[in-house]
Parts: structure tokens; sequence; C-alpha cells
């Protein structure tokens, strides 16, 4: 029977390859004593296998303090277990539950962090995956040779259906790509989402009619299930092409009910991801968070910023990027969701770290706050990408276009 194999980042007082050992029974047929029914038999076919210990050295001192056992030196290792794809079948909830349940109450594990995830071919063949992806993200918001541009109503929260309408109507007519509700807008007293739903997409159908061009607005739908769904298809039938989940606070099995409807481009935010990743020896590393996101259905994810303001290292987002465009099998990759403090300042330390277009590109104050209004931000962003493409400098950039060299007098000294 196939298998999926995850690597983690442990650390332990107890001999890594026991604690190993430890996790694998936990998390399988086994517990802290034999018991009747756990024959030999049944572990070959159910007991989850310790693959690979690799060990990379010790520390005096450890990353999460356990009350029950303490060493002079704590062990650090890489190591795979690999489960039956028998024990879960395609259940994400038990999947996850396998990789990231009970493993991290361990007291054996002073730290503990899932790195990846190995899948067979023919265990992601059974899921839909992305339904859009970067190339469907591109065709629906008819982008090509360049990133997409975006941004979030700001303020966050407290503007009206036609005060947001009001502000969609200057981005569309100013060239943006993307606009999205924020992460703390679904359904406030004074928006609900309905009325918003009907509000913006007249500004956009009526543009799209115009021009050809319809603009991809991401309406989060975060909630229970069934209004989710409800919310899902009042935007289908009123023209619109995308929604946006809150990932971590729906669960993979709301985010997949979702994503299995199949008609709207599902905008995956990951807010709550400090909590998951932040700490270096705890948690999940994007490279196997994204997998999971990925065989629910989502099709762009948010990835943070490079220079961004919160934690995350220019590294880390870099790996993120180039985790979301590695092909998984033969499924649509996902397109990138580039923001956190961004302007177009960072467009060219992103197109050198990354060589790649595929993004969309997030700005918020970058583009409000411009010295032209909304409309100068979107032309801002659009020349820095233009510019970091063609190789120029940001010296360069700047004598060159306007606009960006505007977001540079504004923005380039905060």
């Amino acid at each position: 029977m196939e298998r999926i194999i995850a690597k983690y980042y442990i650390e332990t007082p107890f001999d890594p390859e026991k604690a190993a050992l430890i996790l694998a029974g936990e998390q399988s047929s086994g517990t802290f004593v034999s018991v009747p029914g756990e024959t030999e038999d049944l572990k070959r076919r159910f007991a989850a296998r310790v693959e690979s210990v690799h060990l990379l050295g010790s520390v005096s001192q450890p990353a999460i303090p356990s009350p029950k056992f303490t060493s002079e030196r704590y062990q650090r290792a890489y190591i795979e277990i690999s489960w039956s794809i028998e024990n879960f079948g395609y259940n994400l909830p038990v999947l996850i539950s396998t990789l990231q349940g009970n493993l991290y109450e361990l007291s054996q594990f002073t730290g503990l962090k899932l790195l990846d995830i190995q899948f067979p071919t023919a265990y992601v063949a059974h899921f839909e995956g992305p339904r859009f992806g970067v190339a469907g993200s591109r065709a629906s918001t008819k982008v090509d040779g360049r990133p997409l541009i975006g941004t979030i109503i700001k303020p966050s929260i407290g503007m009206s259906p036609s005060d947001s309408a009001k502000l969609v109507k200057t981005l569309v007519e100013a060239g943006i790509d993307f606009i999205k509700d924020d992460e703390l807008q679904s359904a406030a007293a004074n928006s609900k989402l309905e009325d918003r739903v009907d509000a913006i997409m007249r500004v956009i159908n009526t543009h799209a009619d115009k021009t050809g061009k319809k603009v991809m607005y991401a309406f989060n739908i975060s909630d229970e299930l069934d209004s989710m769904l409800s919310r899902y298809d009042y935007i289908v039938r009123a023209g619109g092409t995308c929604a946006m989940l809150s990932i971590n606070s729906i669960g993979l099995a709301g985010v997949k009910k979702i994503c299995d409807q199949g008609a709207l481009v599902i905008h995956g935010h990951r807010n709550g991801w400090g909590m998951l990743n932040r700490h270096p020896l705890l948690g999940i590393e994007f490279t196997a968070y994204q997998k999971l996101w990925r065989l629910a259905g989502v099709d762009q994810l948010h990835v943070n910023g490079i220079q961004n303001k919160f934690w995350e290292s220019d590294d880390s987002v870099v790996q993120s990027i180039e985790a979301c465009l590695t092909p998984l099998f033969s499924r649509e990759t996902l397109l990138p969701v580039v923001s956190s403090g961004q302007w177009g300042g960072q467009a060219f330390e992103t197109y050198r770290r990354t060589k790649t277009i595929d993004l969309l590109y997030m700005a918020g104050g970058g583009i409000m706050a411009h010295p032209k209004g909304p409309g100068g931000g979107v032309v801002a962003l659009q020349q820095a990408w233009e510019g970091a493409v063609k190789g120029l400098s940001m010296e360069e950039a700047v004598r060159l276009y306007p606009e960006f060299a505007q977001s540079v007098q504004k923005f380039g000294q905060q």
C-alpha cells in the first residue's frame, strides 16, 4: 500500500531514534503501552514507520522547556515518518490529525516542526486541486507579461457598500487587476455582504462592459458553512469571479467544500500564520502547509512580502513563492499573493530574488496613499514591475517613471 511521508525537525532530550519511534506509535496503532488487539499483523499494515533519522547536533538549552524531562543536552535531528494511506484515506481532517495531532503534546520533544510532506501520485490525483491557480487567475483578469496588481479595501472595516463601491470605481478606472475585502470585513453592521456585492459588482460589470476587462474582486465569505455556500452562490449570480476565505479560521473541510463548487477563484488568506510558524521549532513550514491547501483546492495563497512589515524573513518569503510555483504532479500551480507593507520599491528585490512575474502583488497604503491618489498608486506599481523586469535599478526607474518617482519620495524613507 502506498505511503505518505512527513519530514520533521525535532529536538529531544532522548535518543532521536527512540523519540521518532514514540512519535510513530502515538500517531498510528500504538500507545504508551501495548494493548490487546495490537497484533503484529495489525502493526505491519497500519503502524507508522520511521524511514530515516538524520542527526544535526545538540544544544544545552531546550527550544521549548519540558516540565517532565530535562537533560544536559538536547538532540536535534531531521526525521521522516511514513503512514499507509489506508490509515486516513482521502479524509484531509484525519490526515492533518495524523501529521499534526497529538505529536505536539508528546513530552519527549522540546521542539517539533512539520517541514514537508511527500504524497504518492495516486493520492494527489484523487483531489481536484486548484481549479484556476496561476493560469486561471491570469485568464480571468486578462493580465499577461507582468504580475497582477492588487489592493485591499481600506479602511479595513467601517465603510458602507456605497463608499466601498466609490473606491472600487476609482481603482478599476486606474487599471487595477484585483481588489479584496480585508480579512476583518465580511458582514459588518453597516455593510451586509450581499449589499456590498451588489454595489461593487455594478461598478465592475459596467467597467467590463465598456473595456472588456473584468477586475477580480475577492469578497470575504468566511463564515459558517451554510452561510458561505449561500454567499458563494450570490457572488456567482452577480457576475463575480472570486471569493476570499480565511483558511486557518475555516479549516480544511470547510475550505475544500467551498473550493469544490468550482465556479469562483478562491483567494486563500492565511491570517493566523504566525501562530503556526513563527517559532523555529514548533508548528509547520510553508512548504508543507501550502500542499495541504492545494489538495483542498485553493487557487491563490498569501506568502507575505519582501521587506515586509511583519516578522518573516526575506529568505522565507522567497522559499514560499518557490513552493507555490513548484508543480504538485499535474495540478495547477498556486498563485503566490505578495503582501504586507508592499509598494513599488520592493518589486526590484522581489524580482531579483525570484525571477518570476507569476505573482499577485498587493499594496494597500502603497496604492491608497500615493501622492496622486489610488490611480497614481496603481500606475506606480505597474511602472516599478516594468522597470524591475527590464533590469533597471531603482534609481534608473525613478528617472524614467514619474509616478514611481513620487512613490519613492513618499514611501522610500519610511
